[in-house]
């Protein structure tokens, strides 16, 4: 009895890795083990750089803050623990937001505040 393969499915997965190899450099995008290593390395790039995205974001934010906040006459850490004992449960992000576009109002949070 013949050797019984699927060949399918085989085909099916490297066409897959192909099609997500497509627009890489010379044999990167065209030689399936070639493409199955430089993807899979890709891949890991991919999933560390959205990681670092969140960090990168968070030490904008908090730059933001820190430069609105010292104008203010106060540095960051302590604006951000008077928002904690105050009950103010704004995050960074939003704090930043007001800071850059609407500094009238972050200025009226600050001033309640301290």
């Amino acid at each position: 009895m013949p050797r019984s393969v699927n060949a399918v499915a085989s085909r099916a997965r490297r066409k897959k890795i192909l099609k997500q190899a497509k627009g890489f450099y010379g044999k990167r995008k065209n030689v399936y083990t070639v493409a199955k290593n430089v993807l899979e390395k890709g891949l890991g790039y991919k999933y560390v750089g959205r990681k670092l995205k969140k960090r990168d974001y968070r030490g904008l934010w908090i730059a933001r803050i820190n430069a609105a906040v010292r104008e203010e006459g106060l540095s960051y850490s302590v604006f951000m623990h008077k928002l904690n004992e105050k009950g103010i449960n704004l995050n960074r992000k939003v704090l930043a937001d007001l800071a850059m576009n609407q500094p009238e109002s972050f200025k009226n949070l600050v001033a309640e505040v301290k």
